[in-house]
């Protein structure tokens, strides 16, 4: 015979969709079969009660042959023939009925035991279970919903205790039902087919020794049929024992392995969390938002396959997508007095989703695994070892090396030297890379014990006066787009205008400035240190570039939190192997002395959008390199005009001059002529010159002293 199907008892604790979905299958069979049996046991009722009857008109016919000598008919009386005819055949009838007794007896032995008893034991048996089953399953999902509505920040012993000895017991309670129903189930499959085949046999070797009486042949002729069937029947008998015998042998291994496991938190010292992960699947909640400020939460089962996220509801029979994974984030967040929470951002930032995990456990082994499939592990061969070996790359980059060389030759192809202004593989800076930087130590590019700043301070609260009155628009709200009404924002003149969207990751102050190698080691420290201190938690914010400036403007409420003034901004750079995260260094004077010059170094990740990032800022630095040659080249071009305006002035004052000069030398020509009346005439040109001096006033006749 064909194999048998069978439930696996061993992912009866997992109680995952795809198991609760061959359940169905098993439990649509078994109603099936229930259903089947059922018409089959009608059947074979009515064989027998038409056996009964027969059996009962066969003797109530020979009865009746043998007292037919007794009566008396008005004629034909005293027929000896005829009655010892009937006798005879009474005789023979008699035998029949005898026989047919024989094989009522045997038919309810032989096929009416064995299925009665299949439908009224084991048939009952399993609705039982199933009852039962349920009961235990909503028992346990109302634990685990009671679980996981506990506070984060309220928490009560008593409540607490009370509340996980809950979920123990129904989980156990659930854990065995589940095996006994499976067990159950799986034994129906064998069941049936001996429930359907031993009746069958019964009630053919009933009819066989019926018929034996009158032909010896007729059981020749079906003897090695039945003999194959009964063979079968009990190789069944013996495989169904061994294969009961194994399944209570797990059902006592895993109850006893899967003790621990009934908290809904284990103790992560006896279970460890796996970090290199590549596939996870288990429940999560679900946040899903039902209003303005209202949301439910909903309790599914979550895997993953390949670079998706899937979702399957418990009755479904195949998963949903929930969102693409590849190049996405996931970090630890606060939401609504929850525990074990985090969110997942897809790679363009417009989806996102928030889940709650049941444990510590599979709260960081999600986020783990999320985080490795996110960086496209799972493509390689062995993903596992990969991901090892970058986990363990992250806790052992914390040593410093020897040299600077050695710790960078395996990590990027050599950096070729390039002109100050000029920035090669999405990288910028102000200052030229010299050939011997490589030989520098570590100390001559980040100071050793320098603190990680891990969230977002505003440059005000880290005594930097310079910075904060050059930033000037702190905590202001403002328009990324620089569509403001009424007084215009600084950006809004600006040609250049591009946001992006990126999660701060940490800043710390740096010893140098001139070499894209600065921004390459302070990635490695920042994340070697919230790799060791399982920092997930990011601050996710907009990105303004503009010729002015770089914003960051919080998304959802539109204030700036910082302003890097672009000039300051004097190196930029994309990780060489992962292009979403970039970096820069902002260089800043008047810090806590006032004459020092600091360097900090600030590290993002984006959406994969690095290199544009580091494109957009040097653009934006060429944008204003050219302004402000413009500018300097309007403010000489006036300049120029100025002089020139000023030579022109200098000139008519000069023809003006000139023109008095030969005014005032006509007079003088006019006043020496001979006249008629000379004396006349002096008092008259006297008269003249007196009027003109006084009309003048003293500043004239120093003029006209000048002049002349």
């Amino acid at each position: 015979m064909p194999g048998i199907d069978k439930l696996p008892i061993e992912e009866t604790l997992e109680d995952s969709p795809q198991t609760r979905s061959l359940l169905g299958v098993f439990e649509e069979d078994a109603a099936a079969i229930s259903s089947y049996i059922h018409q089959l046991y009608q059947a074979m009722c009515r064989i027998y009660d038409a056996q009964n009857e027969l059996s009962a008109a066969t003797h109530l016919t020979s009865k009746l042959l043998k007292e037919y000598e007794k009566q008396r008919f008005p004629l034909g009386g005293d027929d000896e023939v005829m009655s010892s005819t009937l006798q005879q055949f009474a005789k023979v009838i008699d035998e029949l009925s005898s026989c047919h007794a024989v094989l009522s007896t045997q038919l309810a032995d032989a096929m009416m035991f064995p299925i009665t008893q299949f439908k009224e034991r084991d048939l009952k048996e399993i609705l039982t279970l199933k009852e039962v089953f349920q009961i235990a399953s909503n028992d346990h999902d109302t634990a685990i919903n009671r679980y996981s509505r506990l506070s984060k920040r309220r928490e009560n012993e008593k409540v607490k205790y009370e509340v996980t000895e809950d979920v123990y017991t129904s989980k156990k309670k659930q854990h065995q039902t589940m095996m006994h129903y499976f067990c159950a189930l799986n034994t129906l499959q064998y069941k049936k087919k001996i429930a359907m085949l031993e009746p069958l046999l019964g009630y053919m070797q009933a009819q066989i020794s019926f018929f034996k009486m009158g032909s010896e042949n007729l059981t020749e002729q079906l003897e090695e049929f039945l003999t194959n069937i009964g063979t079968s029947v009990q190789n069944v008998r013996r495989e169904m024992d061994s294969e009961v015998e194994t399944m209570q042998q797990t059902i006592e291994d895993l109850e006893v392995a899967s003790d621990p496991l009934y908290l809904p938190d284990p103790d992560t010292t006896k279970f460890p969390v796996h970090r290199n992960l590549t596939r996870k699947a288990g429940y999560l909640n679900a946040r899903n938002k039902t209003g303005l400020v209202s949301s439910s939460w909903d309790r599914q089962f979550y895997f993953t396959q390949g670079g998706n996220l899937m979702s399957q509801a418990r009755g479904d029979v195949a998963g949903g997508l929930v969102m693409d994974i590849d190049n996405c984030s996931v970090m630890a967040v606060d939401c609504e007095d929850r525990r074990y929470c985090f969110q997942i951002t897809s790679f363009d930032g417009k989806k996102s989703s928030i889940l709650q995990a049941e444990s510590k456990k599979d709260y960081e082994e999600w986020i783990c695994t999320i985080n490795n499939i996110s960086k496209q592990i799972y493509l390689s061969e062995n993903p596992e070892e990969i991901a090892a070996r970058v986990n363990q790359s992250a806790l052992e980059a914390v040593t410093p090396s020897p040299s600077f060389q050695q710790r960078h030759e395996s990590m990027r192809p050599t950096i070729q030297s390039r002109p100050p202004t000029a920035r090669t593989n999405s990288s910028g800076s102000l200052g030229s890379e010299s050939a011997a930087l490589s030989a520098l130590s570590l100390d001559s590019l980040v100071a050793p014990d320098t603190p990680i700043q891990f969230d977002i301070i505003s440059p005000v609260s880290e005594d930097q006066p310079g910075q904060a009155k050059a930033s000037g628009q702190s905590g202001r709200r403002t328009n990324p787009f620089g569509e403001s009404g009424g007084k215009k924002s600084e950006t809004e003149d600006s040609i250049l205008h591009q946001l992006f969207i990126v999660r701060f990751l940490g800043s710390m102050e740096v010893k140098s400035d001139e070499s894209p190698d600065v921004v390459y080691e302070t990635m490695r420290q920042i994340l070697a240190a919230r790799a060791i201190h399982n920092i997930f938690r990011m601050t996710e914010s907009h990105l303004l570039v503009s010729c002015d400036c770089l914003k960051l403007i919080d998304p959802q409420t539109q204030v700036t939190r910082l302003r890097f003034p672009l000039p300051s901004v004097v190196l930029y750079a994309t990780h060489q192997e992962n292009k979403r995260l970039f970096g820069f260094v902002l260089r800043s004077s008047g810090g806590r002395v006032e004459s020092q010059t600091t360097s900090v170094c600030y590290i993002f990740e984006s959406n994969n959008e690095g290199e544009k990032i580091c494109d957009s800022v040097g653009l934006a630095k060429q944008i204003a390199f050219h302004a402000e040659l413009d500018r300097r080249t309007s403010e000489k071009q006036k300049e120029i005009e100025k002089v020139k305006e000023k030579q022109q002035k200098e000139l008519s004052k000069q023809k003006q001059i000139e023109k008095d000069l030969e005014e005032q030398s006509r007079l003088i020509a006019a006043s020496s002529r001979p006249s008629q009346s000379s004396g006349e005439g002096q008092f008259v040109v006297l008269s003249s010159s007196q009027s003109e001096d006084s009309d003048l006033g003293e500043d004239g006749k120093k003029k006209r002293e000048s002049e002349a």
